[in-house]
């Protein structure tokens, strides 16, 4: 299963991986979604579609988005690209930078209740 990789987006994704992340995006992948920390791996900035999503686990099909200040005036695009993204089965996380910077005890927690109920769902069939 290719999880609907798009090859067309790596090198994007790489710039994007090495230059474009921020501090909240470095600050999560560090502290909750490196080294299979929550028992499953993400792949950061990781083509998918005609998109680049911010966190992906392809065993739980979920998605973590970290919204910054530019995603004020684009409310109306992300919920569309959202809706794309739900429309080929995955879930997603949306977290703004705020949120994950000064109330990461929330994002943690919601992360970690989607990983067990996904999990569950996973082998429950």
């Amino acid at each position: 299963m290719n999880n609907y990789y798009n090859a067309k987006l790596l090198e994007h994704s790489r710039e994007l991986r090495n230059h474009g992340i921020s501090r909240a995006e470095r600050f999560l992948w560090k502290v909750l979604l490196s080294r299979k920390q929550t028992g499953f791996g993400f792949k950061r900035q990781r083509p998918l579609h005609y998109f680049i999503v911010d966190f992906f686990c392809a065993e739980l099909q979920l998605i973590i988005e970290v919204d910054g200040s530019s995603h004020l005036q684009k409310a109306e695009y992300d919920a569309w690209r959202q809706g794309e993204i739900e429309a080929l089965g995955y879930t997603v996380l949306r977290f703004s930078e705020g949120e994950v910077m000064q109330n990461y005890g929330y994002v943690e927690t919601q992360i970690l209740h989607a990983i067990h109920v996904l999990d569950e769902e996973r082998r429950n069939g």
